[in-house]
């Protein structure tokens, strides 16, 4: 994959690298007072009070340096992965206008070391990159793209993209309303139904992914060469959830499956990619999919 105009803009990019979060900064003044009050009106210890209401509403913002010698690590990890991500906002911004006459909102890219924290929970280099719809951030360690081609197999910078797309495509879905409306149906279906789901909600990512390629393409914004669509494709294929089922276990549990087969999702990115228009990517009315 080369790079014919990269944004390397950090307007919407927080580095957490080599950082951590300072506990309970955001109790401070009264709120630390009446904190320890209460601790003493219950016979508590106000300090353990008070670093306990700091895990559970932990400020964000609030960061100091942990390890200095991390904070610049994988920079050109970090330099891909923001260009990857900016291009997607770019993309989403011109196929909003144009295809669904609407409004993009930019997410955020968080790129951590080891572990952090967001408002959907904790995160570790083991979660794997994730977007928060609370925050609407993205979040990855970019540790990642090693695992994802020593571990997984997946090589190449457009397997790295693929990955950094697919969660972009998640903050599409939430602008959309997608997420909001498959969410109300947490905690009311059976664990199966909800499963397929989400299947549905991993594929649309998908294939907004590959629309992302096909539209950076034609806007001149990459050029896209020869092995970089198998690339991407081989990470599709590599996070397929009877794959890594087979991996891990040596059979499948199709009814536990969360984020579709290899099959399916190298199905759904293509189709985004030999598409690149927003409308063909309903997969929760696709057939196949019920």
């Amino acid at each position: 994959m080369k790079w014919i105009k990269r944004n390397d803009s950090e307007a919407n990019y927080e580095d957490r690298r080599g950082r951590g979060v300072k506990r309970g900064a955001t109790i401070g003044g009264l709120g630390a007072i009446i904190i320890a009050v209460i601790a003493l009106l219950l016979g508590q210890d106000p300090g353990q009070m008070l670093n306990l209401v700091g895990e559970i509403i932990p400020n964000q913002t609030a960061q100091e340096v942990i390890d200095p010698s991390r904070v610049n690590e994988n920079e050109d990890l970090k330099v891909f992965t923001l260009g990857v991500f900016n291009s997607a906002n770019e993309v989403w911004t011109e196929v909003f206008r144009k295809q669904l006459n609407e409004t993009y909102r930019n997410p955020v890219l968080v790129n951590f070391t080891e572990q952090t924290t967001s408002p959907c929970g904790g995160a570790s280099a083991q979660t794997g990159p994730f977007y928060c719809p609370a925050d609407e951030k993205i979040y990855i360690d970019l540790d990642f793209f090693h695992q994802l081609a020593s571990k997984y197999g997946a090589q190449g910078q457009m397997a790295m993209a693929y990955v950094t797309a697919h969660e972009v495509g998640h903050h599409v879905q939430k602008v959309l309303g997608i997420l909001d409306q498959f969410n109300q149906y947490r905690g009311k279906i059976s664990e199966k139904e909800f499963n397929k789901l989400n299947v549905k909600l991993e594929l649309q990512a998908d294939f907004f992914a590959g629309l992302w390629a096909y539209q950076a393409s034609r806007a001149g914004i990459i050029l896209l060469e020869p092995g970089d669509l198998e690339s991407a494709i081989s990470a599709a294929n590599a996070v397929g959830d009877d794959t890594l089922q087979k991996a891990s276990m040596g059979y499948t549990v199709p009814d536990s499956f969360t984020h579709g087969t290899s099959a399916q999702r190298v199905y759904w990115f293509r189709k985004g990619y030999e598409t690149g228009d927003i409308n063909l990517g309903d997969t929760f009315s696709d057939p196949s999919l019920r």
